[in-house]
């Protein structure tokens, strides 16, 4: 919850920030500590129902500029084809012509002189034309048929991407619900919701550890976090939510050392220590203060 307080006072500070460069050349940009301070000293949510909206409005129609890219894709790919085979089938049909006129001309030549009857000529001249057709009808059928199997492949991948942004949205709408939501049982059953359309979602099972935390279920936060690390190895919140978790039960050495983990993957969550009340067992750790400054060593 504090992380996304914390995007939500960046992405307004940032514009003012540049306001304030464009203005005064002398200016900065706020250091982290005002930026902490602004957090401390909020009063109210930064987010708003309008901003929500236009947000879900502006993904949902670049959902839909893609879709009718791909349609479009697809249309221009068939044109071609087809202008291509009709052309092809243009070119066989004079050059078959230009063959009668020929074969003509030389049968005339040869019943003049004798050498076959008109007859013979004729019927060997259909068995020619008909061996030709059959050939380019069977060459072109050829190709209808990929050009038919790559507008199939088109269609499904339409399909497939149509679901998947009915699926992410559907989501999106369920995280935005979380974040409004004041009850940890309502949060836990929106996660719940999440957890089931994207059984991937690591995010979703260690912000449900988060909440089942604050409710005191210590050991039910601990499993949660070990599903999210066996999905992702070097997840930093579910090292987080483990150190939180196990400093509540009064296992301190463990919680030192998920904590460092945590600290190794992401370099933010060393402040966290002084802040979070759940951490509170950990500042006297000798454990957690050598496993600091080693990582601290490795660095440099």
């Amino acid at each position: 919850m504090r992380r996304i307080g914390a995007i939500l006072l960046l992405i307004v500070i940032s514009p003012l920030t540049l306001a304030a460069s464009a203005s005064d050349n002398k200016s900065q940009a706020p250091t982290q500590q005002q930026v902490d301070g602004a957090i401390d000293q909020l009063d109210e949510p930064l987010y708003s129902p309008f901003i929500e909206r236009y947000m879900l409005d502006e993904v949902r129609q670049l959902r839909i500029d893609m879709e009718r890219k791909h349609r479009e894709l697809a249309e221009q790919i068939v044109d071609r084809e087809l202008s291509a085979a009709d052309k092809a089938l243009s070119y066989s049909n004079t050059t078959v012509t230009y063959f009668f006129y020929l074969i003509a001309a030389v049968s005339s030549a040869l019943v003049l002189i004798g050498w076959n009857s008109l007859r013979e000529v004729k019927e060997k001249v259909q068995n020619i034309a008909h061996e030709q057709v059959a050939e380019l009808i069977e060459k072109y059928e050829d190709r209808l048929r990929k050009v038919e199997s790559q507008l199939q492949q088109e269609t499904e991948l339409i399909e497939v991407n149509r679901t998947q942004i009915s699926l992410t949205q559907e989501v999106h709408s369920l995280w935005l619900k979380a974040s409004q939501e004041s009850s940890i049982a309502g949060k836990i059953a929106i996660y719940d919701q999440i957890i089931a359309l994207r059984p991937a979602d690591v995010e979703a099972f260690t912000f449900k550890a988060d909440a089942v935390l604050e409710q005191g279920e210590a050991q039910w936060a601990i499993n949660l976090c070990h599903q999210a690390l066996a999905r992702e190895e070097s997840n930093a919140h579910a090292f987080y939510q483990l150190a939180c978790a196990h400093s509540s039960l009064g296992q301190i050495d463990e919680g030192a050392r998920y904590f460092a983990k945590a600290v190794e993957q992401s370099e933010a969550y060393r402040e966290e220590l002084d802040r979070d009340e759940a951490l509170a067992g950990l500042k006297d750790s000798k454990l957690l203060q050598e496993l600091l400054d080693a990582a601290i060593v490795e660095q440099t």
